[in-house]
């Protein structure tokens, strides 16, 4: 039993031994006590007034004398109007860090003996990955983290849009204008190359679009009939087909792209246990239609085109299937469904994927449970806002992106000229200084993109990620680097904190007990955003960690402390805090240094 059920136990039995009347423990609650007030936990007497039949202050008196005298670990109380918040001894506080120091990593759960797959990344192969895919990585990543730490089997996927009209445009732009140039002979990376001929590709589409509307064609039909377009159409019929040529083309083109994106993941520190490609799930949802139209789920239009009728299910029409017998991204979607789990029989399936395929995944699961999937209930969509910077949206066809390999090396920059200024690599080799920036300036857009709740647009603004105070990642990575010194300083002087005995040490003071507190805390937060799928939750809870540790290193003395139990429980209970932040930023995908 956990302190807090303890607690509402003996309120329980408050309220039958006081005002003779019967509460089962489970439907009361306890909340943190607000920080201007003293105390851990605060019990809210509002809704027992009528049970009381007291004033606020009566009643909390009464049931905060009861709790001191029945229960070991309160301490004291004090009532605010209709608050009643309650103190735990110091033999509690110190029990309890005792307690933690014996668990080698924070936050550890018990196997659930159950498989989730991460689906994140999912890149389409005519481009670079941009600032969103650096908001989608992070957040896949730190999701699969996660939800490791919280006892579940991960499998980290990425399932590759390598087939379809975009790559398609790339190719017919190549075809037209590469001259059989190379990313070597470029001097550029494989992905950042074919993006080039996806952007030339929109700029003479838009040209074309505007000859044909100037000699009098509607701008509908200009779109369709411009010969750019048309070849394109013409291409993924001749992939579907297995033309040679063009899968020479398609197979050389995509090559260039992973090389690049490869690149790019081992510099974002992202990794993956299983790739899908499209091009390979693409008839498994052909055969799915099929089943469908057999089952009627679906049903046949007079151009041939198969759509499922949602309106039953108040939503709409869905195109599964186009007439001329391509693959829309629902047929897709709907093999690489029964893929997965035939693959890996796996007990939930999460999808990290924009906000504005809200819709879409909505349509797929609504599919998938009338073709009665077994799994159908537990398809997940983590679904998340655009990034917007201080300039504006992003628009990649324009050939404005926002590359997220340019991005990642301004942070590093950015970083080191940061830390320069503030002379914080003293003592450092080139080589350790080099190491800090790339630790710093990716953590900085790490922990950014991600302490946002997912479910928001939001605005990154790489000057403020980078700054040492505030709500970035760079001031817990400073906070853990202070602790760290704590510690070697410990070492030296040959102080031992690893014996968790404390015998003689007397009363904490409040900044100690409030960190154990939110030390204590950890595993529910932890809960919490494997729950949610919000790394927000931990990246939170980490800022207002290194918030209060700090505030405790300005209040208390450490080695100038007279007494050796103080020093040796300060500098304990530094250490629980730096293996916990360390044990967080991991979870978020972040490093953090030993010194800086």
């Amino acid at each position: 039993m956990d302190i807090q059920e303890s607690i509402l136990k003996t309120i329980a039995e408050a309220f039958e031994q006081l005002f003779n009347h019967k509460v089962d423990s489970e439907d009361l609650s306890l909340q943190p006590t607000r920080k201007e007030f003293e105390g851990s936990y605060t019990f809210v007497l509002f809704p027992y007034l009528k049970i009381t039949k007291g004033s606020p202050e009566q009643s909390g008196e009464k049931i905060g004398n009861y709790l001191k005298e029945n229960h070991p670990s309160v301490a004291d109380f004090n009532v605010v109007k209709g608050f009643l918040n309650i103190s735990l001894s110091s033999a509690f506080w110190i029990e309890l860090l005792s307690q933690m120091m014996t668990e080698e990593t924070p936050g550890h759960f018990a196997p659930r003996n159950q498989k989730v797959m991460v689906e994140y990344s999912s890149p389409n192969t005519n481009k670079p990955l941009h600032l969103g895919h650096l908001r989608n990585n992070f957040l896949g990543f730190s999701v699969s983290n996660i939800l490791n730490a919280y006892g579940y089997e991960v499998i980290k996927t990425n399932l590759v849009n390598d087939r379809g009209i975009h790559i398609c445009k790339s190719m017919v732009a190549y075809q037209k204008l590469g001259n059989d140039e190379t990313p070597e002979m470029a001097g550029m990376k494989g992905d950042h190359l074919v993006g080039k001929y996806y952007v030339l590709f929109d700029q003479e589409y838009k040209r074309q679009i505007k000859e044909l509307m100037d000699a009098g064609m509607t701008e509908e039909l200009a779109k369709k009939e411009a010969p750019w377009m048309k070849e394109a159409q013409e291409s993924l019929v001749k992939w579907e087909l297995g033309d040679e040529e063009t899968v020479s083309l398609w197979k050389k083109l995509n090559n260039w792209v992973y090389q690049g994106f490869n690149e790019t993941y081992k510099k974002m520190n992202v990794s993956f246990d299983q790739y899908y490609y499209e091009s390979d799930t693409y008839l498994l949802g052909k055969d799915i239609v099929t089943e469908g139209l057999e089952k009627e789920v679906f049903f046949k239009k007079e151009n041939g085109s198969v759509w499922a009728d949602l309106s039953n299910q108040g939503l709409d029409e869905k195109l599964v299937l186009r007439a001329d017998g391509t693959s829309v991204y629902m047929t897709q979607d709907m093999g690489t469904a029964d893929l997965k789990f035939k693959d890996h029989a796996i007990d939930k399936s999460v999808y990290v994927v924009g906000n504005e395929q809200d819709y879409h995944f909505e349509v797929l699961f609504k599919i998938m449970g009338l073709l009665e999937r077994p799994y159908a209930n537990n398809l997940f969509h983590l679904s998340y806002g655009m990034v917007d910077l201080p300039s504006g949206k992003m628009k990649s066809r324009e050939g404005t992106v926002v590359d997220a390999d340019d991005l990642i090396q301004e942070m590093v920059d950015t970083a080191r000229s940061h830390t320069q200024e503030l002379g914080k690599i003293d003592g450092f080799s080139q080589e350790e200084a080099e190491k800090l920036y790339e630790m710093l300036g990716l953590g900085a857009i790490k922990y950014f993109l991600l302490k946002v709740d997912p479910k928001k647009r939001m605005l990154f603004n790489p000057q403020e990620s980078i700054e040492f105070q505030g709500n970035t990642g760079p001031f817990i990575q400073y906070t853990h680097a202070r602790i760290a010194a704590i510690l070697r300083k410990a070492d030296q002087i040959g102080l031992d904190y690893s014996s968790n005995n404390f015998d003689g040490l007397g009363e904490l003071e409040n900044v100690e007990k409030q960190l154990v507190f939110m030390l204590a805390d950890y595993s529910k937060k932890i809960a919490m955003a494997a729950e949610d799928l919000s790394p927000a939750v931990i990246a939170m809870y980490l800022f207002d960690l290194a918030k209060e540790y700090n505030r405790f290193y300005a209040e208390l003395p450490i080695f100038s402390e007279a007494k050796n139990e103080v020093q040796s429980f300060r500098v304990t209970l530094s250490d629980r805090v730096a293996k916990t932040i360390n044990a967080g930023m991991k979870l978020l995908g972040i490093d953090v240094p030993q010194k800086m």
